[in-house]
């Protein structure tokens, strides 16, 4: 790994509250530049003046559903993280309410919860409103964390109900789901989203991304439920439902076209969820196609990336698997010094935390 497994992020760099809450606005974070392994410091609002006219900034529109809902299971005190819609049970057949993907944790007593094994198979856990959820097996064989269930109710009207955005033990307080979306985010026709926000987005806001059209960037719209992460294990992602629309696919080969061309513009994903939708509708020869569906790619160093050139993205827990994707953009030298200036300089991380924009080695000389 790029950035020392044993390194561990001091508890006063997890950003607890969001930034409007520590400062002057959404945009009020702190923004790293790595071009190559040259690092430079600069404030999110400075981005217009970072891009330039003909780049592409590829952005996840999946919006983040109140994915945290309390249940019982017996006696037992539980809460249920829907992660991700299926489309059958191990039988074939789709349960009324639907078959999810859910993590069961167990409350902290401050609002937050702790790691449980998940199961067992047959249980019913109870849902507030007379619902019940049964597990049925491990999403994934050898890995007991994220179970699929059958659910008895329509569980977007659950969340909507009863629901709460999932909150991790570093944050603060609770926070309403506007908190956990960006200003990309757009409603699913059926109730889909993310049970978790795609946060590299979460600083811009609407003169920013004003400003930015103004100056020539252009904005390439993907779609990536992203499910439960593992705040513990730091886990490689479980497949993901995503879309990468036609209209995409052409102004992405078309800046690639024009960069093979002498022309400057670059393929920037905002956020890994980006990238990954982005990576899996793109063919060997770096081709995208307009694709749906599943997606169970892991972008790592040995794969590398066929389309992204830039990425703007959030600092990651030095054990967890989106560093592989970094550093296939960027390469380990450029990780490992960026990393290095962010515990210097105290950046925050988390999803209310600063942000890394990585860019080529070849454009140190900044924007046009």
């Amino acid at each position: 790994m790029s950035v020392p497994e044993d390194l561990r992020v001091p508890d006063g760099l997890s950003a607890r509250v969001p930034a409007e809450e520590r400062g002057a606005g959404r945009d009020d974070v702190r923004l790293m530049v790595s071009r190559g392994t040259a690092v430079a410091h600069h404030a999110f609002r400075e981005l217009p003046g970072l891009l330039r006219a003909g780049d592409v900034l590829v952005v996840n529109t999946s919006t983040t559903l109140p994915a945290a809902v309390n249940a019982r299971l017996g006696g037992e005190r539980l809460v249920v993280h829907f992660s991700t819609r299926g489309d059958a049970g191990p039988s074939g057949a789709v349960p009324e309410g639907g078959l999810w993907a859910v993590e069961l944790r167990s409350p902290d007593g401050a609002g937050s919860t702790l790691p449980r094994a998940g199961g067992p198979a047959g249980a019913r856990v109870r849902l507030p409103g007379g619902g019940v959820l049964v597990p049925l097996e491990p999403l994934l064989e050898g890995s007991p964390r994220l179970w699929w269930a059958a659910v008895s109710v329509d569980v977007p009207a659950l969340l909507a109900r009863y629901g709460r955005p999932i909150r991790y033990r570093y944050t603060e307080r609770d926070q309403p789901l506007s908190a956990y979306r960006t200003v990309f985010a757009l409603p699913a026709p059926d109730g889909s989203g993310s049970a978790e926000m795609p946060s590299a987005a979460r600083p811009f806001t609407e003169p920013l991304v004003a400003e930015l059209v103004r100056r020539g960037v252009q904005f390439a719209p993907v779609t990536l439920h992203t499910g439960v992460a593992s705040a513990e294990a730091h886990e490689p992602p479980y497949p993901e439902r995503f879309e990468v629309p036609a209209a995409t696919a052409w102004l992405v080969n078309a800046a690639r076209a024009s960069r093979r061309a002498g022309g400057g513009g670059r393929v920037v994903a905002v956020g890994t969820t980006a990238v990954r939708a982005l990576e899996s509708a793109a063919g060997p020869d770096g081709a995208v196609r307009p694709a749906a569906g599943w997606t169970d790619l892991v972008v790592t160093p040995a794969r590398g990336v066929r389309v992204v050139e830039g990425l703007l993205t959030g600092l990651h827990e030095p054990a967890a698997s989106h560093l592989l994707m970094l550093e296939a953009v960027a390469g380990r030298a450029a990780l490992t010094r960026s990393y290095a200036e962010a515990l210097r300089r105290r950046y925050l991380w988390h999803e209310f935390g600063d942000v890394h924009l990585l860019l080529p080695g070849e454009d140190a000389h900044g924007a046009h």
